[in-house]
């Protein structure tokens, strides 16, 4: 069991990611208390091998434990979300003659249409979006966090943005 010195380290070193680890636990799980549960056992995972911690980016560490227990939680706890087949001619975002659309519908949308529209979002999309949009994190940060390439990373913010879109477009149609 580490120490007291260990334990004020790691205080010292991840309570300041403490929020980054929370939203992407409640993005992910979509509910406040399996975020809560999430975070906390990511936290007592992250301390366990604290002392294994080879240097580098905390928060990208961090965030790679939260983001694997969602998903071994997320595993044990609820059915999997249906995969779609992406088809590039109708998830592409590309459309001759836009003005930057997505900025036009994000700025139009309130809040609480823009949570729906991103739960809705699959799970590797809205993770994405999350770790980029709301945390602020680089595509290699991203992509180390998801063990992923940095082009998988470019690939799937485009889908994600281009749904989102999609989604409010949609909304928003609808409130007219």
């Amino acid at each position: 069991m580490p120490g007291t010195a260990t334990r004020e380290r790691f205080e010292e070193a991840v309570l300041p990611h403490l929020d980054a680890a929370y939203n992407l636990a409640r993005w992910l799980t979509r509910n406040d208390q399996d975020a809560q549960d999430v975070t906390q056992e990511a936290f007592l995972r992250a301390f366990r091998f604290f002392d294994g911690y080879q240097g580098g980016n905390m928060r990208a560490w961090l965030l790679t434990i939260v983001r694997n227990t969602c998903y071994t939680w997320l595993h044990r706890n609820r059915p999997p979300e249906a995969a779609v087949e992406f088809d590039e001619e109708i998830h592409s975002g590309e459309q001759p003659g836009d003005i930057d659309p997505e900025l036009q519908v994000l700025a139009s949308a309130d809040k609480e249409t823009l949570r729906r529209a991103l739960e809705e979002l699959p799970e590797i999309f809205r993770e994405a979006l999350v770790l980029r949009e709301i945390e602020g994190m680089s595509y290699k940060e991203i992509a180390d966090v998801s063990s992923v390439s940095i082009g998988t990373v470019m690939s799937r913010l485009a889908r994600a943005r281009t749904r989102l879109r999609e989604a409010l477009g949609a909304t928003l149609g609808k409130e007219s």
